[in-house]
């Protein structure tokens, strides 16, 4: 055996000596010393009288710990020891020996191992009492509350963006609908309708033939078979062509009733094409309605009535499928409502009511069931159209159950109060107030149906 490692040995031996004398002087520092029987010095002076009746004992006071019991230093002692060698190995022999002796002095006389929690079951304490335990467990309760608290107020926030992005977009597709009545003025404007067809919220004018010279046309008798013209009986007519450029490619060509000499029918070239696109009914020689080819693909895309020298009301097939898409009413000379089908189905998705040619309310079928699902008011401000009011069916029940309203200034809407009926009783389960667009407050009258 080597030097090295019987210092060592020596050293780890010197250090369970001096733990053990610790542990042994600890434990006697702790206990009381016990008086001596034989010892009349010793012995406890008795009180000079005695109750007769000392009545029951009174309990006993409790037992408290001054420190680690010796059993506990011992244990905290050969941990300590263990995990001194273990770090003081790295060092070699006399660290190891250095190590152990230092951590079980240190474990002895405290009665706790070093970078050991007490929680961890070494040492002197145990672990936390079962007090500890029910604090720890009922903040993590408050903690995972908390967290599902933000969970769904975050998620309330973004369905609130949600619904304030599709606020925005209905109201630019309104926008848009609304702007698209321009296509309800004629192809052509004559300078005396040019005030009236910049709002085309004003009912069009009829448009007015010129006066031509007879010599300049071309004159025939012709029959007109029934409903060749949706005539419910043959016509013994006038026909007039102009053909100014003499390239058997008719520019106007005009009807006249045989009997009476009023014109019943004119059919034009108005871009001079080569090809027929407007033709005009007359009633009493006054237009009374027109139908137009506006692309020349040979197919009907516009039919419009007059009544008293007004347009009454236009029909647009949008997409060229040869189905009527859009409609427009005009009462007197404005534009009363608007209605249209955007896929086809022969039930409008969106109406659109105007009073004084502005809009007042619409109804909108978003989701394109037949059924209209969303409801809007608009307040006139200045000269601005501004949405006061929304009214949907969230549910699909066929009545509105969600009721929002909207701050009454220009500019961008702005939310301030949500109704909102839960079960499609027709009463209002949750109302939310909002103050700048956020919500502020919200009053609910069955908390069972509202969600955490």
């Amino acid at each position: 055996m080597t030097a090295r490692p019987v210092a060592s040995v020596c050293a780890l031996v010197c250090a369970m000596e001096l733990a053990a004398i610790l542990v042994l002087g600890g434990c006697a520092s702790t206990s009381s010393p016990q008086p001596d029987p034989m010892d009349p010095a010793s012995a406890i002076p008795l009180p000079a009288s005695l109750p007769t009746d000392p009545g029951p004992d009174p309990d006993p006071p409790p037992m408290t710990s001054n420190g680690p019991s010796a059993s506990q230093r011992a244990q905290s002692a050969l941990e300590g020891m263990v995990m001194g060698a273990v770090i003081g190995a790295q060092f070699g022999p006399f660290g190891a020996a250095a190590g152990a002796g230092v951590m079980l002095v240190y474990s002895a006389i405290t009665g706790q191992v070093p970078f050991q929690t007490a929680s961890s079951g070494g040492g002197y304490g145990g672990g936390p009492s079962s007090g500890e335990q029910d604090r720890e467990a009922e903040m993590e309760d408050e903690l995972e509350r908390e967290v599902a608290r933000g969970d769904a107020l975050e998620t309330e926030i973004d369905t609130e963006l949600k619904r304030q992005e599709e606020l925005l977009k209905q109201i630019e597709s309104q926008e848009k609908t609304s702007e698209s009545a321009t296509t309800a003025l004629p192809a052509s404007i004559s300078d005396e309708n040019l005030a009236e067809h910049a709002d085309p919220r004003v009912a069009p004018k009829a448009p007015k033939d010129r006066e031509l010279p007879a010599a300049i046309f071309d004159e025939s008798r012709v029959t007109v078979a029934k409903n060749q013209w949706g005539n419910p009986r043959e016509l013994a007519v006038v026909k007039r062509v102009l053909d100014a450029d003499r390239d058997g490619k008719p520019e106007e060509v005009r009807y006249f009733d045989a009997k009476s000499g009023l014109i019943i029918r004119k059919e034009q070239d108005q871009n001079y094409d080569g090809v027929l696109e407007t033709f005009a009914t007359y009633e009493n020689g006054i237009l009374v309605a027109r139908q137009i080819d506006q692309n020349d693909n040979k197919k009907i895309d516009v039919w419009e009535t007059y009544s008293k020298g007004l347009m009454t009301s236009r029909a647009v097939d949008r997409d060229d499928d040869g189905v009527k898409d859009a409609f427009y009413t005009y009462t007197g000379a404005s534009l009363v409502e608007e209605r249209h089908d955007a896929n086809n189905d022969g039930k409008p998705d969106l109406v659109v009511v105007y009073v004084n040619r502005k809009r007042d309310h619409s109804e909108e079928d978003h989701d394109r069931d037949g059924r209209m699902d969303t409801w809007t008011t608009f307040q006139v401000i200045g000269n601005e159209e501004i949405v006061v009011r929304v009214e949907r069916d969230s549910k699909g029940r066929g009545k509105a159950d969600l009721f929002e309203t909207f701050t009454a200034k220009p500019g961008k809407p702005e939310l301030a109060k949500r109704e909102e009926d839960m079960n499609g009783d027709g009463k209002i389960d949750v109302t939310s107030i909002f103050k700048s667009g956020k919500l502020v407050s919200r009053e609910i009258s069955d908390p069972t149906l509202m969600p955490l």
